[in-house]
Formats: C-alpha cells, sequence, structure tokens
C-alpha cells in the first residue's frame, strides 16, 4: 500500500477546521461546538509543534491525530465530509488502514487506544474490524449532557 500519510503543514491549517466545523463531524466528536479560527490556531499551534503530538493529513481528504503523551498513546481522526460524497466509507477504511500502520510501524507504539461516542456504531463496528477491542465505557459531559464514551484499545499482537 503506497504511504498516504503526511505530516501537515501550516497551509493545512484552515483546510482542517473546515472540516473539523463541518455538522457531521461535531456530530460524533466530544467537543461539538463550531471551533473559531482563534481557538483552532491555538490548537494548531500546540499540536504541530509538540513532539510527543502528530498531525497527520491522509490522502488530502482527512486528519489523524496521535497524542503520544498518555499511556497507552491515543488516535483520532475526521474526514472531509462535504468532499467524499459516495466515497466515505471506502475512504474510512484506507485511512485506518494506513493509521494503524502508522502507529505500530512508523511510531513502534505497542498499543494505541482512542474514545468514541457509544452512539458512533459505524466507527466501532470499524475499529472493531481493524482489531480494536472495547476495554471500558464511561460517562462523560458533552455539551453538559452526560453521554457514554467506548474506549477502544489494539495492542501490535492483534
Amino acid at each position: 500500500m503506497t504511504r498516504v500519510l503526511r505530516a501537515a503543514g501550516e497551509t493545512d491549517r484552515d483546510t482542517v477546521l473546515a472540516w473539523r466545523n463541518h455538522p457531521d463531524v461535531r456530530a460524533v466528536s466530544l467537543t461539538t461546538h463550531v471551533i473559531t479560527p482563534e481557538e483552532h490556531a491555538k490548537w494548531w499551534e500546540a499540536a504541530t509543534t509538540d513532539p510527543w503530538r502528530h498531525v497527520l493529513i491522509f490522502d488530502d481528504k482527512g486528519v489523524v491525530l496521535f497524542d503520544l503523551r498518555a499511556d497507552p498513546p491515543s488516535w483520532s481522526f475526521y474526514l472531509d465530509v462535504a468532499g467524499l460524497g459516495g466515497e466515505l466509507l471506502p475512504t474510512w477504511l484506507r485511512l485506518e488502514q494506513a493509521a494503524v500502520r502508522y502507529a505500530f510501524d512508523d511510531l513502534g507504539l505497542t498499543r494505541l487506544g482512542g474514545e468514541t461516542l457509544a452512539s458512533n456504531t459505524q466507527v466501532l463496528a470499524l475499529h472493531r474490524r481493524f482489531g480494536f477491542v472495547e476495554k471500558r465505557r464511561y460517562e462523560r459531559l458533552i455539551d453538559g449532557t452526560p453521554r457514554t464514551v467506548v474506549w477502544t484499545e489494539r495492542g501490535t499482537e492483534q
């Protein structure tokens, strides 16, 4: 498989914000408000200059975020929902395959975890397909409302 992940650059910042602020992306995120350009610029600067965080662009169709500051490291992603149309599912599959390969091969991780809203059954099914297993569920306040979050994890043995 050709590598389709590249380090995000300054020219990607506004594009990533547009992807992140799409209503469908916000609806399944742990932070659902519209992110302002100022808020995003502050996050972008912190995330792209921290050696323990990796912001990667996937085939100019999405972004993958790795946070190595915790044990186990975590990841998240979102796609250009507006621009993908009928290509959303195949792109999700390719992104997850590339991200898992990057985590374990390029970053040398032995475990990788992530949070997904329990209501986001499509992404949970996608994670299962790539060997992630549910480790726990917990409640988290999102917009002042308790929501169930699922922590999934995968190790190199999977």
